[in-house]
């Protein structure tokens, strides 16, 4: 139990009030947003809601919601056209001027300069608070036993020679690891580059690609070998050869069950057997790698194969 201001309160409670609240705001995020509308969302008070709110996500109400919609007005400037002062209004700032100070002062660089040279930055792309609570109350990153057996599509794609931004971590195996030691937020950055092949990916990288002192798991995307843009402080271009990828996706699920789906995938891989399909792992050609979890289109894995002589 939490005592905020004379009122006791459950944690979970606490936690889905500030979910309850963010969601309110990404429906909203358009239109003016008060205090008022936000504690009604939350049901407490103006200043319980906003408490609670800065304590559990680390910003207030109002700046949550102002690097909120810099970050969509960013990526509006980065895939349309439009004219600056036209962003500004739309995601309601009250000027051209307001909004070039915020967006600077966010993502270290004016709008009109992003908006030509379109760099990679480090966009505000927030968890659902009880979504990430759920995640490490169900044993952070202890997958449970398979107990079921369920279906798993398996198909084999070729990669072909492609650079890779990455962002490094120093003994991380996993995605949860990897966030206690560089932090949770390297997706967004990685979401913003507007040149990636594909969506930004987790990868265990192969042993002749850890340098000393580096972690196996780190988190990345994926771009030709023309990208030149620029490389963010504490990020490197590493380059990959050509190579086959057997990929591995789970039925859709429930995303309460992430977890255990997860676990599901990794159990039906290590009982598989490549050669049924005319291939044999070859963890040594490329990272194994894996997109976000996300239970409408099931969980999906890579790994790296070679065909069979």
């Amino acid at each position: 139990m939490l005592d905020v201001g004379g009122e006791r309160m459950n944690q979970v409670e606490i936690v889905m009030a500030v979910q309850k609240m963010q969601e309110y705001i990404d429906k909203q995020i358009l239109n003016e947003i008060t205090l008022k509308q936000l504690s009604n969302v939350a049901g407490y008070s103006s200043w319980h809601a906003a408490k609670i709110f800065k304590d559990i996500v680390g910003k207030t109400p109002f700046e949550y919601i102002r690097a909120l919609r810099l970050t969509q007005a960013a990526l509006t400037l980065r895939d349309n056209k439009y004219k600056i002062i036209d962003v500004a209004l739309d995601f309601v700032f009250d000027s051209h001027e307001g909004f070039t100070r915020a967006f600077s002062k966010e993502f270290g660089l004016p709008p009109k300069k992003y908006s030509q040279s379109k760099p990679p930055i480090q966009l505000f792309m927030p968890d659902k608070v009880y979504d990430t609570y759920r995640a490490f109350q169900k044993g952070g990153n202890k997958m449970s036993e398979n107990k079921t057996t369920k279906t798993v599509f398996v198909q084999v794609i070729e990669r072909e020679r492609r650079k890779v931004l990455i962002k490094r971590a120093v003994k991380a195996t996993d995605y949860f690891e990897y966030c206690e030691e560089v932090g949770c937020d390297i997706w967004a950055l990685l979401t913003s580059v507007k040149e990636a092949l594909y969506e930004p990916i987790g990868m265990w990288l192969p042993k002749h690609l850890i340098l000393e002192g580096t972690s196996q798991y780190v988190q990345g995307v994926e771009l030709s070998l023309s990208y030149s843009n620029t490389v963010p402080d504490g990020y490197e271009l590493i380059e990959l050869p050509p190579c086959k990828m057997m990929v591995f996706q789970s039925e859709p699920y429930n995303d309460d069950d992430f977890m255990q789906e997860i676990g599901d995938v990794w159990s039906t891989i290590e009982k598989f057997n490549p050669t049924i399909y005319g291939f044999e792992w070859a963890p040594e050609n490329a990272p194994r790698f894996q997109l976000v979890p996300m239970g409408y289109r099931g969980y999906i894995e890579a790994r790296p194969v070679t065909a069979l002589k």
